[in-house]
């Protein structure tokens, strides 16, 4: 293992980060501060609680569920695109470093970084509501794990995008949809028997399932069936990312 070649990837795609450091977090912090009036203000003031849970409360992992997804994917597609877009992916390719010291690199700068906005949304949340965190170690585990998941799957799109329009493909059209139809305002529990059970068949359900359990001790899916889909998901994403290096798919046109 190269651990300078890590560092290296790391700090730079860290360093672009801090030269944009507010207005890297101003949209996603003014975002969620639109969300709190909107859902929690005024919807909240019809749905009063979920399960015993004030409103305004409940929807706060759902919030930053559906930032460290955002952030992830956007992140990381960007990151390793800009170099195949400039020309310099050669760089690394011929470099004596392998795929899991790149992938190590870009990856931890983008997971690091949609943590970092998460857990800034978090401290503004407490502005608007009274969070209590039931168990913090599973609540930074499910937020580690899933920002690392999801840069994997964003540094797959940089991967396979062939322009800047794709990049926002996957992101604007799969998942944004996934995470408000993944109960990151309502719980699986609210909806008709039908409808909860095509709710169950999205992938992001278990990961929001999860980390509000983790907030509340409320789930709508076993907390163990969450741990394995982010567990899978992290081992399909670094197989792929695998064959990709190994065979040149779109690294080298």
């Amino acid at each position: 293992m190269n651990w300078h070649s890590v560092r290296a990837i790391f700090g730079h795609e860290m360093d672009r980060f801090f030269r944009t450091v507010w207005q890297s977090l101003a949209s996603p912090v003014l975002s969620t501060v639109l969300y709190f009036v909107v859902f929690g203000a005024a919807i909240g003031g019809r749905i009063q609680s979920v399960e015993g849970v004030a409103y305004g409360a409940f929807i706060v992992p759902g919030l930053m569920m559906l930032t460290v997804l955002q952030q992830s994917v956007s992140n990381a597609s960007f990151g390793i695109y800009f170099p195949k877009f400039s020309g310099t992916i050669y760089e690394y390719l011929v470099a004596p470093t392998g795929w899991i010291e790149v992938t190590l690199g870009f990856v931890g700068a983008a997971a690091t970084k949609a943590v970092m906005i998460a857990l800034v949304i978090l401290l503004t949340s407490f502005w608007f509501n009274g969070v209590h965190i039931a168990h913090p170690f599973w609540m930074f585990a499910f937020l580690f794990l899933t920002a690392i998941g999801f840069s994997l799957l964003g540094f797959i799109i940089g991967l396979w995008a062939k322009s800047f329009e794709q990049l926002q493909i996957v992101p604007m059209m799969v998942i944004t949809p996934l995470v408000f139809l993944g109960g990151a305002f309502y719980s699986a529990s609210m909806l008709p028997p039908f409808w909860e059970a095509v709710a169950k068949l999205n992938p992001v359900l278990y990961l929001i399932s999860g980390f509000r359990w983790a907030f509340f001790d409320l789930a709508d899916v076993p907390v163990g069936l969450s741990l394995v889909a982010v567990a899978l998901m992290i081992v399909v994403c670094l197989v792929a990312i695998r064959w990709i290096f190994l065979t040149g798919w779109r690294l080298r046109e």
